[in-house]
């Protein structure tokens, strides 16, 4: 099991900045990918950034030059820089990680096991 903590969430004005972090903690577990997503009422659920163990990452449209990811492997954590704040990057944040879980093991090899972070709100007034 991987528990996921996010904070860094809150209210801020247009143009303003924020940092969420996202802190992943368990045993026997080799992180593949780590993100952000975020949601708005009565929509679906989208891609930020999402970066993978190579140090690659792929950001959104909306938010590339805004938004920086940065990761800290000693640490399991992820990082979210979000800078040039706007009303519509108002939503809930949520953290996803996909680990190679050393505790399962499948019909291929080590499972690949999902998880979310509980989410946090992030509000830009105009």
């Amino acid at each position: 099991q991987v528990q996921l903590v996010e904070s860094g969430g809150g209210l801020v004005q247009t143009g303003g900045s924020l940092r969420l972090s996202c802190a992943a903690s368990g045993s026997r577990f080799s992180v593949k990918t780590m993100g952000w997503y975020r949601q708005v009422p009565g929509k679906e659920r989208e891609l930020v950034a999402v970066g993978n163990s190579g140090g690659s990452t792929n950001y959104a449209d909306s938010v590339k030059g805004r938004f920086t990811v940065s990761r800290d492997n000693t640490k399991n954590t992820l990082y979210l820089q979000m800078n040039s704040l706007k009303p519509e990057d108002t939503a809930v944040y949520y953290c996803n990680v996909v680990v190679v879980d050393f505790t399962a093991w499948g019909t291929t090899g080590w499972e690949t096991q999902e998880y979310w972070g509980q989410g946090t709100q992030v509000t830009v007034s105009s």
